[in-house]
């Protein structure tokens, strides 16, 4: 692990940027700047059948109308193609994966889940599932407290090769963070969930993990997640007013009303503490419903 801090945000342009992305962002951000280091922007849109160039211009926009730029180039994922193969083969070479034909229909009698190897073969369409049958990990995260991850429980094997050529979030962003020396890595909570396939991945590369900080989810006032699959609208570009919003929910006191979108960003990084919050859920108030309809 690199010893200067290394953090990045990578949004999916499944959809423009909405308010919860943006306080992952910003949290990310501040983590970055308080601690005097590097920052990136990564675009994770191996999945080509739901990405879109114009839902990632339009984030890339989005972050930037709020003075959050990559402190190097933007790493765009549908462009390692090639990387992601190599990592794959070396996978393939020691019979870490196999190909699988299974469909959702022969996998229901599981819930879905994929315990074991199949009888599958390369000579059809298939995708690579990972076999991760044995894995303790444990980590204590700095807002989540003390975590263990069994892979065996429940144990289901991860595609990391989609059957229509995508290559699946698990191996792209373990062999990103790690090509990309990320040290820190500040995300929202429901990642927590595939974290224990993600840690085997590193093991099995011989790869050193980066810290790992889950932040609370922000939901409605259903209880439900703001994200895109509920419907979360697009925030508006360059709005101080936004930006005062996100760091209320970070836990932020006494926000200036009358700072400029850097002015806000440098007020918050000057303060900025993981301590400020807790693991309980960010229930966005009845005014800030406004936000996310």
């Amino acid at each position: 692990m690199p010893t200067a801090y290394r953090g990045r945000f990578a949004p999916s342009p499944t959809g423009p940027l909405h308010f919860g992305s943006l306080l992952s962002a910003v949290a990310s951000y501040l983590d970055a700047r308080q601690q005097q280091g590097t920052w990136l922007i990564r675009i994770e849109d191996v999945d080509g059948s739901r990405c879109s160039t114009d839902n990632q211009h339009a984030i890339i926009k989005t972050l930037h109308s709020y003075e959050l730029f990559s402190d190097e180039a933007i790493l765009i994922q549908s462009d390692r193609y090639d990387l992601y193969q190599h990592y794959l083969e070396m996978l393939i070479a020691r019979d870490l994966v196999y190909p699988c034909q299974c469909t959702r229909a022969s996998l229901k009698s599981t819930q879905g889940l994929h315990p074991k190897r199949c009888d599958s073969d390369v000579l059809q369409p298939h995708s690579w599932r990972a076999q991760c049958d044995i894995g303790i990990f444990e980590f204590t995260d700095p807002i989540q407290g003390p975590q263990h991850f069994d892979v065996s429980q429940p144990l289901n094997h991860p595609v990391l090769k989609r059957k229509d050529d995508y290559f699946s979030y698990q191996l792209a962003v373990v062999v990103d963070d790690h090509v990309q020396n990320i040290s820190d890595i500040v995300r929202g909570a429901d990642l927590l969930e595939t974290t224990g396939q993600q840690l085997w991945l590193y093991q099995q590369f011989g790869w050193q993990s980066p810290r790992l900080c889950h932040l609370p989810l922000i939901i409605n006032e259903n209880g439900d997640k703001i994200s895109k699959q509920n419907h979360a609208k697009a925030i508006p570009n360059a709005e101080p007013k936004v930006l005062s919003s996100v760091l209320h929910y970070l836990g932020f006191k006494d926000i200036p009303s009358d700072y400029s979108i850097a002015q806000l960003l440098v007020w918050a990084t000057e303060r900025w503490s993981r301590q400020q919050l807790t693991q309980a859920n960010l229930s966005l108030s009845e005014n800030d419903q406004v936000l996310i309809r």
